[in-house]
């Protein structure tokens, strides 16, 4: 049995093959081509040219003979001499270039009758001898005997060219010869290799594409393929692994299911069992699997799409989740949801699934509701007692304040020196004790949403003047400069003036009271994308890297402060209440070179809305 590979050479050894023979006839054709040109151009081509010389030559001595008898004897002379030369040499040429029948005896016949014709010529110039004879000489001899030898001279350029034309007629005619043999030789390579096409299209491209067609049958899922095998060759048993390839898959998608459905069951068993609310969505957005949690409270059922819930956190979640590649939490963070009569509190997170460890292509997404009820009340809880405690603080604390400014008036009696220091470090303390609770007051208000925005349209510039206002008298008495760098030409933006002047109020008491005589504290803003922000830079101590990304929490005091800078809720206030306003809060610090605190306010909008009430959330 022939095998492919041998197909494969005879297939190209015959192509081989006739080119081969095509390019063997095509040197010969233009071999015995090149014979023909040479002989037109070697045989006769000279001699045409030394005729052309001798005729040419013989004209012009016989100029120069014209020219003695009309008295320019020395002109017609060096006519006479130069051309001479010439004639014998293009005789010369022709002597020598001989190929031709009775061209040698006309060729002598000229050489013959050239060296009579200089006898001649020697008699007619001779200005000794009368002009009346030179000239009777001249038209009866020299004359006849000239015309003889341009007539010989003459006779052989026709013969030479008559021969030329023959030969071209011959190379012709081997040139329609060497076209037709080369037709007839294209042809027959054509029909070879249309031949060859052909069987290599039986023998291996029809069992290939075969093949090809059976692959993609596999792939969409027609495993009980079997292939026709009827060669013994490569393609044959290419078939016959093929067949057994197919088997081995039909085997393994057998087993494959077997596993599957256990897995499937073994996973919905699991997740009945899990308390809380998952869901395994696919690509679409449909579930594909959830908890008994996620089904009762959510109706993530088994084919439910996503979007047909009415959850309107819920599909920009999953989309953001696929499309970024990574956890995605709905907005709000906090859902509410009513189930038996009672309020629950969920935080989704949406978490992509990959493909596998190294392919990072989500797949689907599993959807986690994370039951926060019990922190949510108890935040609540600890924001009551907050307020409970700090009101029920706030009766006492005031009246103690209100008995140490009336001792310290003297009113009720004189002090002795001991005790007016005493009372003082006692009305200190208990000055701080009340901005601490008005402090928690506030930020529980915040939290708790029982505070109010009531913003209204302003210049950035005129905020910041308001603001550093109360301000100048005690960085004056410090040796600190205040500075304010805020551009006339920024644009208004919405802002509640009042807490905006907390904000203020809070980061420029902290940069007066971290920045030494001599330094200073300016306040920028420029506008960036829909919003103004607002700097507060200050050439203070700075604050270490390490401790930047806490500064914003409750209850955090950088190490290194004094007592009377306060419970760490000042910058969680200014956050909160930036927040509130749809902004952001930011800082920058160097050691020893001072810290920069940044946030941002909307611009306004609608030049027509002028107030614009909203509640301040989490």
């Amino acid at each position: 049995m022939i095998g492919i590979r041998q197909k494969i050479m005879i297939g190209f050894g015959g192509l081989l093959a006739i080119i081969a023979v095509v390019g063997t006839l095509t040197m010969v054709q233009l071999g015995e081509l090149g014979k023909a040109i040479d002989i037109i151009l070697q045989e006769n081509y000279r001699s045409v040219v030394a005729c052309q010389d001798m005729k040419e030559s013989l004209e012009r001595i016989d100029s120069g003979i014209l020219y003695t008898l009309s008295g320019k004897t020395t002109e017609g002379n060096r006519l006479i001499t130069d051309y001479t030369v010439s004639f014998r040499e293009a005789l010369g040429v022709e002597l020598g270039n001989i190929t031709l029948p009775h061209e040698l005896e006309i060729a002598q016949q000229i050489e013959a009758q050239f060296e009579e014709y200089i006898k001649l010529i020697s008699i007619v110039v001779a200005q000794e001898r009368p002009l009346l004879e030179r000239q009777t000489a001249y038209f009866s001899e020299i004359q006849p005997l000239f015309q003889r030898i341009k007539t010989l001279a003459q006779d052989i350029l026709l013969m030479n060219q008559r021969n030329m034309v023959e030969a071209n007629d011959a190379a012709r005619a081997k040139a329609d010869v060497a076209r037709h043999v080369m037709l007839a030789a294209i042809i027959a390579a054509a029909l070879l290799a249309i031949l060859f096409s052909y069987l290599a299209h039986r023998w291996i491209l029809h069992p290939i594409i075969r093949l090809i067609e059976s692959a993609n049958e596999i792939r969409g899922g027609n495993l009980d393929l079997v292939l026709e095998n009827g060669a013994g060759d490569e393609i044959g048993r290419l078939s016959e692994s093929f067949n057994e390839m197919a088997a081995a898959l039909r085997l393994v998608r057998k087993e494959d299911r077997v596993n599957l459905l256990r897995t499937k069951r073994a996973t919905e068993e699991v997740f009945k069992a899990l308390p809380g609310g998952i869901a395994v969505l696919d690509l679409e957005g449909k579930v594909e699997i959830s908890t008994e949690t996620a089904d009762q409270h959510f109706g993530l059922k088994s084919g439910v799409l996503v979007s047909d819930l009415g959850f309107d956190w819920l599909p920009p979640m999953v989309h953001k989740a696929l499309a970024d590649n990574e956890f995605a939490e709905s907005d709000p963070k906090t859902i509410q949801q009513f189930i038996d009569n009672r309020e629950y509190f969920f935080q989704p997170v949406a978490v992509p699934i990959p493909v596998g460890p190294e392919r990072p292509d989500p797949t689907g997404v599993a959807l986690i509701l994370k039951d926060v009820t019990q922190v949510h009340e108890q935040q609540e809880m600890k924001r009551d007692v907050v307020s409970t405690v700090s009101h029920q603080l706030k009766t006492p604390l005031t009246s103690i304040r209100m008995s140490i400014h009336l001792l310290l008036e003297e009113r009720i009696g004189s002090l002795n020196e001991k005790q007016i220091e005493l009372l003082m470090a006692a009305r200190d303390d208990s000055e701080r004790l009340v901005g601490i609770l008005s402090d928690l007051l506030d930020i529980n208000r915040i939290e708790s949403g029982k505070s109010s925005l009531v913003t209204e349209s302003i210049t950035p510039r005129a905020l910041v003047r308001d603001a550093l206002e109360p301000y100048f008298v005690d960085a004056k008495d410090k040796g600190v400069t205040v500075e304010n760098a805020v551009s006339e030409d920024l644009p208004e933006v919405l802002a509640d003036t009042g807490k905006i002047r907390h904000v203020f109020a809070n980061l420029l008491s902290n940069a007066l009271r971290f920045t030494d005589p001599g330094g200073s504290v300016t306040i920028s803003a420029e506008q960036k994308q829909g919003q103004v922000v607002f700097r507060v830079e200050d050439t203070g101590k700075g604050i270490p890297e390490k401790e930047l990304k806490h500064l914003f929490e409750k209850f955090y005091r950088a190490p290194g402060q004094d007592k009377e800078s306060g419970v760490g809720l000042g910058l969680a206030i200014v956050k909160e209440i930036v927040c509130a306003h749809g902004g952001d809060v930011g800082v920058e610090s160097v050691v020893g070179k001072g810290s920069i605190f940044q946030f941002t306010l909307p611009l306004r909008m609608d030049p027509a809305e002028n107030t614009l009430t909203k509640p301040m959330e989490d």
